[in-house]
């Protein structure tokens, strides 16, 4: 390969120096769990010195091997991952995978999710709860995980079903592999499955109850009899994700990815968020637009929420059925009209049921970071991060409650706003990113309302 004499562009016209790309063998020394291949980069640069030039030119040895388990090759098995795990859904389908991360046997419900990036914001979502996360994506773990993109201190989905593992990570903030992180934080995970075909059956048949297992001694029809005698509805999973005790919350987002600092309220309004399983950007943005934030558990007394004498109140995210949460409904039926309220997914559902409305479960659910979302109020369309498996009945609602927002996917109701009692509710995420911003202006619409309530008061 020839280098040329600079024409403007770093490149020089006349030939300088020729690279050489080797190709170098495996060995055993870079064998690894792992499957796939792995590319290392080995780069040196040296000058050429003549009479006539002087330029720099990078020579890179690129090894490229089978990633192989070491103790596979000593058992004589084969050098490449084979198929270990077991995806057996309750409709009696059984899909042979590969796994990673933890191994074990475990029961969860089967959702869809069509993101394309954020794969590490989903697992740490605790409104995943009781649930296997089966990634439309084909190609996942390319960019690793970091710390920064946590939602919550724990992973709590069931299980990750993907259908292509990136053997190696290519991100600047990577501090680890998916695989690894999955491993060490006990979450199973599959891939080398026909993603495409399990999506489309529960397109068709919706969300089904399936059982990811790794145990060979179980047999097929133990894990489908596992699947048809569990189900995800009525089963309070809120408890299992909120926090135990209060705790204030002060983090801000951080000045690389703020956007709307400009926009912070010059008063601060302090806000109790109710945490069914909230996300750490919710409490960020909501810090960023100037709030004071005491996060409070699920269980927590309308009481004793009223002498904290809050601005707000906010009612988090979540997982599961909010039928299956009839003490956090009466919670906020004893708030509502207090001080002015925010409620986000599970919050609006909530909120929904405390008006006297009716929730029903979704054939599939909205589970993606793609979701077209229409305004009713200003005609704007929004691009949308959503994430649940009930939607609220507007029909089913009291007069002078105002359904603000609507999925053009389907029509279901994705916001209400009720100005007699001083509430405002999302059925997604405002403080996710996939538009990227078009619907962060929720947070300033809560300030709002507690500005207008405070000047009431005074």
């Amino acid at each position: 390969m020839g280098m040329n004499k600079n024409d403007g562009n770093g490149f020089s016209s006349e030939p300088q120096a020729s690279v050489t790309l080797h190709l170098v063998p495996p060995s055993a020394s870079m064998a690894t769990k792992a499957p796939g291949f792995v590319v290392t980069d080995l780069t040196s640069v040296f000058r050429s010195n003549t009479s006539s030039n002087r330029s720099k030119v990078r020579v890179s040895i690129v090894r490229c091997s089978v990633q192989v388990s070491s103790d596979r090759t000593a058992t004589g098995l084969p050098p490449w991952k084979q198929f270990d795990a077991r995806l057996v859904l309750e409709d009696g389908s059984i899909w042979r995978a590969k796994s990673f991360g933890a191994s074990g046997t475990q029961v969860g419900e089967v959702v869809f999710n069509t993101s394309l990036t954020g794969y590490q914001e989903i697992l740490t979502d605790p409104s995943y709860a009781g649930q296997f996360v089966l990634m439309t994506n084909p190609h996942i773990g390319n960019t690793g995980v970091n710390f920064d993109d946590e939602e919550s201190v724990q992973c709590f989905l069931a299980g990750l079903v993907i259908r292509s593992l990136s053997p190696s990570t290519s991100n600047w903030r990577c501090t680890e592999a998916l695989c690894d992180y999955l491993a060490k934080r006990n979450i199973m995970g599959i891939y080398d499955v026909d993603t495409r075909a399990i999506t489309r059956r529960l397109r068709e048949d919706g969300s089904l109850i399936g059982v990811l297992s790794t145990d060979r001694s179980k047999t097929d029809e133990e894990l489908l009899k596992m699947s048809r005698s569990w189900d995800i509805v009525g089963i309070d999973l809120i408890s299992g994700v909120s926090c135990k005790s209060p705790y204030e919350w002060v983090n801000t987002t951080k000045p690389d990815w703020e956007f709307n600092s400009n926009r912070r309220s010059e008063e601060t309004f302090h806000v109790v968020a109710y945490d069914f399983g909230i996300k750490h950007n919710i409490l960020k943005r909501l810090a960023s637009y100037g709030c004071k934030i005491t996060v409070v558990p699920s269980t927590w007394p309308a009481s004793k929420t009223l002498e904290m004498k809050p601005d707000g109140l906010l009612f988090s995210n979540g997982p599961g059925d909010p039928s299956a949460v009839p003490y956090a409904v009466e919670t906020v039926k004893n708030l509502l009209g207090k001080v002015p309220v925010f409620g986000i997914c599970m919050g609006h559902q909530l909120i929904g049921q405390a008006l006297g409305g009716k929730t029903f479960k979704m054939k599939f659910g909205h589970h993606g970071g793609n979701h077209p979302v229409r305004n009713l109020q200003t005609g704007h369309v929004e691009i949308s991060a959503q994430n649940h498996n009930y939607a609220v009945d507007p029909a089913s609602l009291p007069e002078g409650v105002e359904v603000t927002h609507i999925n053009l996917n389907d029509g279901s109701c994705a916001g209400l706003a009720f100005p007699a009692q001083k509430l405002m509710s999302l059925q997604y995420h405002p403080e996710a990113s996939p538009g990227p911003h078009d619907s962060d202006y929720a947070f300033r619409e809560f300030v709002e309302l507690m500005k207008q309530e405070k000047k009431v008061k005074a």
